[in-house]
């Protein structure tokens, strides 16, 4: 029989439908291509002037801005969903709220060669990659109009990626999502009962208990989530508490990060056969000082990525409940991902 178990963070319900159990390769199916022409994909070396000018870059010495020599790029979306520019104007129309679409949309590309998922790449470039991340946000974090940078990865049609040129995308908003909110707000309750970061509860539960665990290193640790809402859903935590995907004692992790990163998108590559998927990092909002909030985020919440796999579609009980149907129980997950081998 099936199971309903409950997110500890967000008191968020999943029905883990064991009687509909698959195993990975059950997931195999006819693939959606995204546009995959060098010679009309705008992220390539040598299409440079094809992008709006580029923001920041880490590039070969001797390189000039939005010309070759780069190694990874930050252009902002050439259909951005937000714009910088206008101002962040509120308006109140009875009981509906509006504000223009003040925000920044941005594109992190990940290297110049066309078909260098971050699995394929050394964990330097990765590291670097990580290291640009974080540099933008921490640089739109200067901003006090933005609340929330959300940094996230599509990779493959399925997973709402247009191009398949490896890239991340960053979205800065004036508000906090409510997603994120909820996280906010559960930890908060968490700690305000038993004076300890939910996050880090978790990440030592699920060591002694062992079954849901996928892979850890020197500095992350990786597990699928006791309530994963999808099959072979993953979330990495940093084994260290910080609240924020950047600073100096983060960054000193980076090549563990990176590593963590390699491992498990080659462990999920090579059992679900490159599905698409998405991931998302979770990290704490824009904090100015304001009377009555921010009492204890930074002893409560923990960043973090969210992974998921594209392997199943959200329909009309999920839409309508807000319970989401899970066919592999994570703990068999875990154990086909933890059980593969990278090298």
């Amino acid at each position: 029989m099936g199971e309903l178990r409950k997110d500890p963070i967000l008191g968020r319900w999943v029905i883990i439908a064991t009687e509909r159990s698959k195993r990975p390769d059950a997931f195999s199916k006819e693939k959606e291509t995204v546009v995959d022409d060098l010679s009309v994909c705008p992220f390539c070396a040598g299409k440079e002037k094809t992008t709006p000018p580029e923001i920041y870059s880490i590039r070969d010495p001797n390189t000039r801005p939005n010309e070759p020599g780069w190694k990874v790029r930050v252009v902002p979306n050439k259909f951005p969903a937000l714009g910088i520019d206008g101002g962040l104007k509120k308006h109140g129309f009875g009981l509906n709220d509006m504000m223009n679409n003040f925000g920044a949309h941005e594109v992190i590309i990940e290297g110049p060669d066309h078909k260098r998922e971050m699995k394929d790449q050394s964990i330097d470039e990765i590291s670097t990659v990580i290291t640009v991340l974080q540099n933008r946000v921490e640089d739109l974090h200067r901003d006090e109009r933005l609340r929330y940078i959300l940094v996230f990865k599509n990779k493959g049609r399925g997973a709402g990626a247009s191009l398949a040129h490896p890239h991340h995308q960053l979205i800065a908003l004036p508000i906090t999502p409510k997603r994120v909110r909820e996280e906010l707000q559960g930890s908060e309750f968490y700690f305000k009962l038993k004076e300890r970061c939910v996050f880090c509860d978790i990440m030592e539960q699920e060591k002694a208990y062992g079954e849901r665990i996928v892979y850890e290193n020197d500095g992350f640790f990786a597990y699928c989530p006791y309530a994963s809402r999808f099959p072979f859903e993953i979330w990495v935590l940093p084994k260290d508490h910080s609240i924020d995907f950047y600073g100096p004692k983060v960054r000193e992790k980076n090549k563990s990060l990176a590593d963590m990163m390699k491992v498990i998108l080659t462990k999920m590559d090579k059992i679900l056969k490159d599905p698409d998927y998405n991931y998302v990092i979770h990290a704490a909002p824009n904090r100015f000082p304001r009377g009555g909030y921010w009492q204890t985020i930074e002893q409560d919440f923990h960043w973090h990525i969210e992974l998921f796999p594209f392997l199943t579609k959200v329909a009309g009980f999920e839409w309508g409940s807000g319970f989401f149907i899970n066919p592999v129980a994570p703990e068999m997950a875990a154990k086909f991902l933890r059980e593969e081998k990278v090298a």
